[in-house]
């Protein structure tokens, strides 16, 4: 459902993704996990067609994903929480649905349907009239999420869907994407919550300074996720300062 082969992203002579390959078959939850600046959220856009790969190859549900004539196709097939959510300040959490149906083909009807469902799921009935820039960041991120989910894609690529909301709506956007991979959705989404993603991840491809140091389904890692990525990503260390915590003279 998800491939691509030797995709790299370069800046001038530094690549901020290497050459990394990888499948995730239909159905499949992938957790992308590094450390800030390791090539994740351009894997992700290259992946969602938002950025064009310096080389490589992408094929998202059967379709290249860089080639005009499936531009189209693929955006009605796809799902995407972007990096910075995408919102208009000045419009409505109900809004931003409404404008997103007709994009998608959906009829007046149908869109105000799903809106109706979406918003009631997610906890934003009663902040359906808030402008984007009155919302809380959980609210904006809901709302996006809204949005990636209003055409019923075959696909999401999500970019850090856990950051920055409570406890609460952690846990149910995590049951919300679990429901949907059963029922045949392909997830793929960057997190820094660990536990989360061991929670929540079929596949586990851990990257750092743009290659991928492991790639296998959850039940394969040797030890725990957290213990995987320390490991592998981002060691653990914390320089002692005998002057921090002293009692004062």
């Amino acid at each position: 459902m998800i491939g691509c082969s030797e995709l790299t992203r370069a800046y001038g002579s530094k690549a901020v993704v290497d050459a990394i390959s990888f499948d995730l078959p239909r159905g499949s939850v992938c957790a992308f996990l590094g450390p800030n600046g390791a090539g994740k959220s351009t894997t992700l856009k290259m992946l969602s067609g938002l950025l064009r790969p310096t080389s490589g190859t992408i094929t998202v549900a059967g379709l290249q994903v860089h080639d005009e004539k499936d531009s189209m196709d693929l955006k009605r097939r796809i799902g995407v929480l972007p990096e910075g959510l995408g919102l208009f300040d000045h419009l409505s959490v109900e809004e931003h649905l409404h404008l997103c149906g007709p994009i998608y083909g959906l009829s007046q009807v149908e869109t105000r349907v799903r809106t109706d469902q979406l918003l009631r799921v997610l906890g934003l009935e009663e902040g359906r009239f808030t402008q984007a820039d009155h919302c809380s960041h959980g609210m904006r991120k809901k709302t996006a999420l809204a949005m990636a989910l209003l055409h019923n894609p075959e696909v999401l690529f999500l970019d850090e869907p856990f950051e920055g909301v409570e406890p609460v709506t952690a846990e149910l956007i995590r049951e919300l994407l679990n429901r949907l991979a059963e029922r045949g959705v392909t997830v793929f989404f960057t997190s820094h919550m660990l536990d989360m993603a061991e929670r929540l991840a079929t596949h586990c491809i851990l990257i750092r300074s743009g290659k991928i140091v492991w790639n296998s389904r959850r039940e394969e890692l040797p030890s725990t996720l957290s213990e995987m990525y320390f490991g592998l990503v981002e060691s653990r260390s914390l320089e002692l300062m005998p002057w921090l915590g002293s009692p004062r003279s």
